[in-house]
C-alpha cells in the first residue's frame, strides 16, 4: 500500500449531490452559474436533499418548514452568555451549540429516513438563530427572533441587524448562499460523511464537519482575505504589501484551488456583486484593492480568485463582522453537509482507509531498568 497525501486524486465515494467536471461546478446536474442567477437558497436546499427542484407547493412547504423550525432553545443563548464572549471564535460558539442542540432534540438518535428529515429541516433552520444570536449577544444585545414572512437570507440579515435589509443585500447574500452551499467531497463534507458512516447521529455529523470547516485552509479562508485587506489599509499600499509577500514565499489567502485549474467558477458572481455593494456602502476602494490583488497574483503566479476572495468584502460591505464569515459558510454548507449525510445513511458502509506505514521495523520491549 502506498500513502497519497492529502488523498488527493482519490475517489472515496459515489454522488448524485454535486460534481466538479472541466471545472464546472454543478448541484445535481444543475450548473452553478444557473442556479446563482435564477434559484433561490431555499430552492437549493431543496434541490440537494431531494435531487431535483421543487414545485410551487414543495417550495412552499419547505419555506414554511424552515421558518417553523427557526427559533432555539435560550439554554443555548444562555450558554453564551457564559462564554467569555472577547475572547472566543464565533466557530467554537457554533461547533458547541450545534452540539447543544442534540441535547434538546427528543429524536437526536432515532435514525428513520423521516426522523433525519426532520432533524434536517430543524438544523438548517436553527443555524442561522444561531449564528445571529450569539453576534447580539456578544454585544450585550438580546437575539432577534426570526420573521416567518422573510426568505432564508432576508431573515439572516434581520436577526444580525435588527432591520430588514435592502433587495440587493438579500440578492447579494442569497447568491453567496447559494455558491457556498456544496462542494462536492471537500474536506467538512468527508469529515461529516465519515462520522456518520459509524452510524452517528446527524448532529455528531454537522459537528464534526463545523471542526472541519474551522480551519483556515478550509472555511476560515474569508475571513484570513478580510484581515489582509485591512493590514493593506488602501490602495496605494497593495503592491508593497503583496510583492513583499510573494518574494517571502508566503501564503495569500483567497487564491488557487486544488479542483481547479482555470479557477473557480463561484468567485465572478462574488466579485460583481463587491464592485456593486461597495460602491453602496461608500467603499469602492475596497472592491479596487481586492482587483489590484487579484490582478498581481494572476500575473505573477497565475493563480485565480477562489469563492472566498471576493466573498470577504461583499460580507464586509453588508456590516458583517468579520469572524462571522465562516460561520456563514456553515449555514449555507449545512444544506449540502446534510445532503451528504443523508447519501451516505441511505447506502452506507463504514469508512476506514488503511494507513502506509513508514515508522521502524520489529522491536523487542526492553524493561524499564534496562532502557
Amino acid at each position: 500500500m502506498t500513502a497519497t497525501r492529502g488523498l488527493e486524486g482519490i475517489v472515496a465515494a459515489e454522488t448524485k449531490i454535486s460534481s466538479i467536471i472541466d471545472d464546472t461546478l454543478t448541484y445535481v446536474g444543475y450548473d452553478i452559474d444557473d442556479l446563482t442567477e435564477n434559484a433561490t437558497f431555499e430552492e437549493v436546499v431543496y434541490l440537494l436533499w431531494h435531487t431535483r427542484l421543487p414545485n410551487k407547493a414543495e417550495l412552499a412547504e419547505l419555506t414554511q418548514s424552515l421558518a417553523d423550525n427557526a427559533e432555539v432553545p435560550q439554554a443555548i443563548f444562555d450558554q453564551f452568555k457564559t462564554y467569555p464572549l472577547d475572547t472566543v471564535h464565533p466557530m467554537a460558539a457554533l461547533r458547541s451549540a450545534i452540539s447543544l442542540l442534540g441535547v434538546y432534540d427528543s429524536e437526536a438518535d432515532e435514525m428513520s429516513t423521516e426522523a433525519n428529515y426532520r432533524k434536517a429541516i430543524r438544523l438548517q433552520a436553527k443555524i442561522a438563530t444561531v449564528v445571529t444570536g450569539f453576534s447580539r449577544i456578544r454585544k450585550g444585545l438580546e437575539p432577534i427572533a426570526p420573521k416567518p414572512e422573510l426568505g432564508y437570507a432576508a431573515n439572516f440579515l434581520y436577526m444580525l441587524h435588527g432591520k430588514e435589509p435592502a433587495p440587493i443585500e438579500i440578492e447579494a447574500f442569497n447568491k453567496a448562499l447559494v455558491l457556498h452551499a456544496d462542494h462536492e467531497l471537500n474536506a467538512s463534507t468527508f469529515t461529516a460523511r465519515v462520522c456518520v458512516a459509524t452510524l452517528s447521529d446527524v448532529y455528531s455529523g454537522i459537528t464534526s464537519a463545523i471542526g472541519a470547516l474551522k480551519g483556515p485552509l478550509h472555511g476560515g479562508a474569508n475571513e484570513q482575505v478580510m484581515k489582509m485587506l485591512s493590514e493593506i489599509g488602501s490602495l496605494d499600499n497593495v503592491e508593497n504589501y503583496i510583492q513583499t509577500k510573494l518574494n517571502n514565499k508566503e501564503k495569500i489567502m483567497g487564491f488557487g484551488h486544488r479542483v481547479y485549474r482555470k479557477g473557480d467558477p463561484r468567485a465572478k458572481h462574488l466579485r460583481v456583486m463587491s464592485e456593486k455593494l461597495t460602491k453602496l456602502t461608500g467603499k469602492p476602494e475596497l472592491y479596487d484593492m481586492s482587483v489590484k490583488i487579484h490582478d498581481m497574483i494572476v500575473e505573477q503566479k497565475n493563480l485565480p480568485a477562489n469563492v472566498d476572495f471576493f466573498s470577504a468584502s461583499v460580507y464586509d460591505s453588508l456590516g458583517i463582522e468579520h469572524d462571522l464569515f465562516t460561520p456563514i459558510f456553515a449555514v449555507s454548507r449545512t444544506s449540502g453537509w446534510i445532503a451528504h449525510i443523508l447519501e451516505q445513511y441511505a447506502n452506507n458502509r463504514l469508512i476506514r482507509p488503511r494507513a502506509e506505514y513508514v515508522g521502524p521495523g520489529m522491536q523487542k520491549y526492553v524493561s524499564i531498568e534496562e532502557r
